[in-house]
């Protein structure tokens, strides 16, 4: 067995792929016969239902895990709560009732560093253990941020999603300022791309350029955007990942599967085999 890698999916805006990620490099990692445990800390619970769980019929949680720290509360483990998956995946499972938690959060003062001692007696059980944050800047997202080695930053390809990783950068300092920790943010997904190569060659281009000279034009530019778009976030990040938009990735959702056990060889599948693959490299070392 590998030395157990922790990874944390962050990004503290809504839709940029971030859960989406997370279930999909988790699937590939299952695969290559890595035992590997999602845990959702999204009170929306979309990586819950994205592996087949229906949260309504979850009997324990990540809620009864974080609130079982409080005096009062009944005791909950994590090995308590853990449930297998269609797709082998392990998952820790949330519910909206994760909400509740936050607020008991800021009455103590080691606040952040929870969830990694929650992980603690499962960090020899998993090759791989892939934490969800929710699209906040609130304490699932510190602590997730705490407990992990590593965190893969989604970014989608909006105009203003550079401006995002400026909020980032303030919670990876304050962290570092508050509790001495570091955060490793050196992976960086940009999800959804639509690239140049998405829209054809050949004829069809050159029938494009003919028939709808604007269109074309506009594309050009959106393609220039990108680029650049790109370039500016690999001076950011170590490594940088492009995942190319299909609808099967959604496909696959609706079915309870990553894309990896759904449809491996699809264009979006062969991206997130790249990330998986990269994070294993880690996981080696």
């Amino acid at each position: 067995m590998l030395d157990i890698t922790v990874i944390a999916f962050a990004h503290h805006k809504g839709g940029t792929g971030k859960t989406t990620s997370c279930l999909n490099v988790a699937g590939y990692l299952q695969k290559d016969g890595k035992r590997v445990l999602v845990v959702d800390c999204d009170p929306q619970a979309n990586a819950t239902s994205g592996l087949g769980v229906d949260p309504e019929r979850v009997e324990q949680s990540m809620y009864d895990v974080f609130m079982s720290v409080f005096e009062g509360f009944p005791d909950a483990r994590i090995t308590d709560i853990i449930v297998p998956t269609a797709s082998g995946i392990y998952l820790a499972p949330a519910t909206l009732d994760l909400v509740g938690v936050e607020p008991y959060l800021y009455g103590i003062d080691d606040r952040a560093g929870i969830l990694r001692e929650v992980l603690s007696p499962v960090r020899r059980t998993y090759d791989f253990i892939l934490i969800d944050t929710p699209p906040s800047m609130g304490q699932f997202v510190i602590n997730g941020l705490v407990a992990a080695d590593h965190t893969v930053v989604t970014l989608d390809a909006g105009t203003f999603a550079l401006n995002g990783m400026e909020a980032l950068s303030t919670i990876f300092n304050d962290i570092r300022e508050m509790i001495g920790e570091e955060v490793n943010a050196d992976f960086a997904i940009l999800t959804r791309w639509k690239g140049s190569d998405d829209s054809g060659g050949g004829l069809a281009l050159f029938l494009k350029r003919i028939f709808s000279p604007a269109s074309f034009a506009e594309e050009e530019r959106e393609t220039e955007r990108l680029k650049t778009f790109e370039s500016e976030v690999r001076k950011k990040f170590r490594q940088v990942f492009v995942v190319h938009y299909s609808p099967l990735i959604y496909e696959a959702q609706q079915k309870g599967l990553p894309i990896s056990h759904y449809a491996p060889e699809s264009k979006p599948g062969r991206d997130y085999r790249a990330v998986a693959t990269a994070l294993e490299s880690l996981g080696s070392k």
